[in-house]
């Protein structure tokens, strides 16, 4: 368009006007970073970490507040984990029809927890928590519980969550990239403006998470292991989770004054990484956060140098898991320097193939297991070391095996070789993990709350790289010293434990029926689309054979030297359980050239590992690693898979570590539940207690299990590359390397799991002696696959019983207070031979069981019409799809899966294309014919003295099962 020359000078004049106007943010960058991140400090003191990386149009994103348990006030501890609850609530603008009406009613309530913390009179207690609970219920009129959820489901968000830690409080969000605005908006809006509603269901949420945390011997090791290290200050003085009375005597006037106190703009960081414009994004986020007013330096409680020790500080803990092992060191701040040194020693003395422990102890099997773990934090850092015994084994014993290997590291009694290879499997592992947005989220993370400067950390690599082994040697002696901390975990009874015990709650009404403006005008937003891309077989890989007549499927990696390699072999544990057994067995071999040891090492230096793993239907060896080794690798693997020796003395250990291992698990409540569940479903032929015997191992030779991995390659089988090599140089490779028959192998004959059909209502009940339960509703008629029903499952899934948005987790948590943990899913097959079923979860107070059984059927029954909730699910699940991507060697396996269906299409197009013209009213036809009033399995895991047998004894005929029922040994 031509304009006129005065014309021409005013539109000039506005574009310079409009330009100087437009604000510029300064950020700082580091040379060299390979996420090339900026780091901007608004003018109020907020951090803002962005990372571009454009493989999806998502972003992860994390809101981190430097501060955590560390700063609870002594006499309400677990009050910065309750916040991070309570920030959920909602707003004064969201979460509420009325706030003016509200308020009154919430100021109420919090004056009354004040009283109520100095009542000490059980009777008056409860009588006083009466009246709370009363004006609760006014308050709850106005209260539109889940907005917060509902919001994040209509933007297309996964993953919401929020994690508390010694120094960290962080919220998290998973969003598609072009909802920047809106989740701006929602978070500047929570954490400036936030109300705390909703307070007693959530104690009771967070009840039952300090139930679950109590049964766990982890935990308890771990708090026991800090306060050692640390006897005056809070990292070994309060839990994160906080004390039971405490939680017994929440405040919520104490909450608000942390609020304001911590959750300040310069206390804060947002850290993003994503498919994200840099000027775009921190000019949103000042929008939203710019005009947020601080109140100066943050005065952060301080606490004198803990004390140094010179000799072992010992302790004991007792509970009903497997025996272990937790020593370790304390060390200075997390941002020094320290932590160069502590990488590599940790990656020496354990990084699951060549170093010190896992030659002398875990090879030799000399002990059951270790691990090691370097764990900055703000004030201190420690280095821990976890083990396990052998069956007969005293924990001292494993303790002076491990302090035998730190002398080694000490005196310098290992191989200078080691550094150069911990070095290359540390920058192979780094430059895989940044593929992933949540890794580099996560690192901005760890840098502002640890307050490391970033270019400390973009140089860490090359740093490390400079340390010799005269460094490591002088670092061990000046550090490793006798002023260690060691808990020694022992089963037992442990007497201490009390629950917290649930107050009477009358359930809050969802009022699903309102909604606040503000969540209104978020869901009407109606930003730029993201189209959606799905994987295309025919363009995304490409399927051929090798000149040896393997089936292989190959994808290009033009992004950098890593690779993976994987052979597909299509039987499994249904026709041979023995396979995974040999795979183990392999482990502990050499072959006529090489020792165990040296092979492991040999992996280790050439940045390579592999895998053989077994499941139900199939089998797969899979090597990864840098591509420039690949051939050397495949050699070495395929040498020991072809010419291992068997060694008497190291399968008879083997076989006592296998037991060791089994007996172990017994003590575990999530393995507890796993083997009932696969009982509740399978019946007693199933993949977790068809397992050899210990009478078959042992009376196995130990050569049969070595042929039996021999001949893998004599079976026909799929190869899956992705990695930068050729298509023809892959072909080649295996063709020079892996020796395959002229005539493949008959595949052996399976005797298949097959799921039960519920014909009949039961309750199946297992022990476990734990405060909570957990528990699952089965439900399976044989329904086929159909591709036809694939859409209509995901959208019913993500409207009942997926995330904190859909109706499970609405009603049985945010409601009722009834749970930490609620879900119920519906589940297709994943091959042709499968039925769909259903199953609901849910873990609870053992005296909270009935009333969980009974909402529960009430919504299987009558799933809730709920127009609104409906829309938001439809939009999650499009949005979701929308901004999904599959890439790398994940396209090559999505091709493997559509193949066990006999499809040719991705899944995910499917259901994307059906979902515009889907109704609520097709979902809750699916509820109705699917899920309402079908015979479930009832199945339980927990102590039968806590519940209510007489009630059960009512739904259906209890059959008890013993622990070496749902183990089969």
């Amino acid at each position: 368009m031509n304009l006129p020359k005065k014309s021409l000078i005013i539109a000039l004049l506005l574009t310079v006007t409009a330009t100087a106007l437009a604000q510029t943010f300064k950020y700082e960058t580091v040379a060299n970073d390979p996420i090339g991140a900026r780091i901007y400090t608004l003018d109020n003191g907020l951090k803002i970490y962005l990372s571009r990386n454009t493989e999806k149009p998502r972003i992860q994103t994390y809101i981190a507040v430097r501060t955590g348990s560390r700063n609870d006030p002594h006499e309400t501890t677990g009050l910065a984990h309750y916040l991070e609850h309570l920030m959920f609530k909602g707003t004064t603008h969201f979460g509420t029809s009325n706030l003016k009406a509200e308020q009154p009613l919430l100021d109420s309530i919090e004056h009354r927890f004040e009283v109520y913390r100095t009542i000490k009179d059980p009777a008056a207690r409860k009588a006083y928590y009466q009246q709370i609970d009363s004006i609760s219920q006014l308050a709850a009129k106005y209260n539109i519980p889940n907005e917060y959820d509902k919001m994040m489901s209509a933007i297309g968000s996964e993953g919401s969550n929020a994690y508390t830690s010694n120094d960290v409080t962080c919220y998290e969000e998973n969003i598609p990239s072009n909802e920047i605005d809106t989740w701006a908006k929602v978070q500047g809006d929570r954490f400036q403006n936030m109300v705390i509603r909703g307070f007693h269901t959530e104690l009771e949420a967070v009840y039952e998470e300090y139930n679950i945390n109590m049964a766990s011997d982890g935990t308890k090791t771990y708090t026991a292991f800090l306060k050692k290290l640390c006897p005056s200050h809070p990292y070994g003085t309060q839990s994160t989770i906080g004390t039971q009375e405490h939680l017994k005597n929440p405040s919520i006037t104490n909450i608000k004054n942390y609020f304001h106190k911590y959750y300040e703009p310069n206390n804060i960081a947002i850290c993003m990484s994503g498919d994200l414009d840099y000027d775009k994004t921190v000019a949103t986020i000042n929008k939203y956060f710019g005009s947020w007013k601080g109140y100066g330096a943050i005065d952060v409680p301080q606490y004198a140098p803990q004390p140094v020790f010179t000799t072992p500080q010992d302790t004991t803990v007792i509970g009903q898991e497997s025996e272990r092992l937790m020593m370790g060191w304390r060390f200075d701040r997390g941002n020094t320097l320290q932590g160069d040194t502590l990488d590599i020693i940790n990656n020496m003395l354990w990084n699951g193939n060549a170093g010190l422990f896992d030659l002398d102890l875990i090879q030799k099997m000399k002990i059951q297991d270790v691990r090691t773990y370097f764990e900055p934090m703000h004030d201190y850092s420690f280095y821990l070391i976890m083990a396990m015994p052998k069956e007969g084994q005293t924990l001292d014993n494993v303790r002076h095996l491990i302090l035998n290997d730190i002398d080694k590291l000490k005196k310098g009694d290992f191989d200078e070789k080691l550094i150069k290879a911990v070095m290359n499997n540390y920058k192979r592992h780094y430059y895989e993990q940044l593929d992933h947005n949540d890794f580099r989220a996560d690192a901005f993370v760890n840098a502002f709350i640890n307050e490391i400067d970033w270019r400390q950390q973009v140089n860490k690599i090359a740093r490390m790289e400079k340390i010799t082994k005269s460094d490591i040697v002088a670092f061990a002696n000046r550090y490793f010293t006798d002023g260690y901390a060691c808990v020694f975990k022992i089963q037992g009874n442990d007497t201490t434990l009390k629950k917290v015990e649930k107050p009477h709650i009358t359930p809050i009404p969802t009022n699903n029926d309102k909604h606040s403006e503000f969540l209104e005008a978020v869901v009407s937003a109606k930003p730029t689309p993201i189209q959606p891309s799905f994987v295309d077989f025919k363009k995304d890989l490409t399927a051929s054979t090798t000149g040896k007549g393997l089936p292989i499927v190959y994808k290009q990696n033009t992004d950098n030297d890593l690779f993976t390699l994987s052979f597909r072999i299509p039987f499994g544990a249904e026709s041979n359980p023995l396979i995974s057994y040999a795979a183990g067995y392999l482990n502990y071999l050499g072959t006529s050239k090489m020792t165990a040891e040296e092979i492991k090492q040999q992996f280790y230096e050439l940045a390579c590992d592999y895998y053989i793993s077994e499941d139900v239907d199939e089998t797969t060896i899979t090597l990864t690693g840098l591509n420039s080794n690949m051939p050397q690798a495949l050699r070495l693997l395929n040498d020991l898979m072809m010419n291992a020796k068997p060694d008497k003395d190291a399968y008879t250990k083997y076989l006592g570590q296998i037991m060791k291992s089994r007996a172990d698990s017994k003590s575990d409540q999530d393995e507890n539940f796993n083997r009932l569940e696969s009982y509740a479903v399978y019946g007693s032929y199933n993949p977790m207690r068809s397992i050899p015997s210990e009478e078959t191992l042992k009376n196995t030779d130990s050569q049969s299990l070595l042929d039996l991995i021999k001949s893998l390659p004599n079976y026909k089988q799929t190869v899956l590359y992705y990695g930068p090599s050729t298509l023809n140089d892959v072909s080649a490779l295996i063709g020079k390397t892996v020796k395959t028959p002229k005539h493949f192998a008959p595949m052996p004959a399976a005797k298949p799991f097959k799921r039960e059909t519920t014909d009949k209502k039961e309750v199946l009940l297992a022990p476990y002696d734990a405060p909570n339960i957990y528990m699952v509703q089965y439900f399976n008629e044989q329904h086929p696959f159909s591709i036809s029903r694939l859409p209509i499952v995901a959208l019913f899934n993500q409207y009942f019983g997926s995330g904190m948005n859909a109706i499970v987790f609405q009603e049985l948590r945010e409601a009722r207070g009834l749970a930490y943990s609620a879900g119920a899913r519906y589940y297709t097959p994943t091959k042709l031979s499968d039925s769909e079923h259903f199953m609901t979860f849910i873990i609870c107070q053992s005296d909270k069981m009935m009333d969980c059984i009974t909402e529960f059927n009430s919504l299987l029954n009558n799933t809730p019409e709920r127009e609104a909730g409906f829309n938001l699910a439809k939009q999650s699940l499009q949005k979701s799809l929308a901004s999904a991507r599959t890439t790398k060697f994940a396209v090559l396996e999505r091709y493997m899966e559509a193949k066990k269906l006999g499809i040719d299409v991705d899944t995910r197009k499917i259901v994307y294309d059906a979902l515009p013209s889907m109704q609520l009213s097709d979902v809750i036809k699916f509820a109705k014919e699917n899920i309402a009033d079908k015979t479930y399995k009832y199945v339980i895991l927990g102590k039968e003295e806590n519940l209510d047998m007489k009630s059960l004894q009512k739904i259906a005929p209890i059959t008890k099962l013993s622990t070496e029922d749902i183990f089969g040994y």
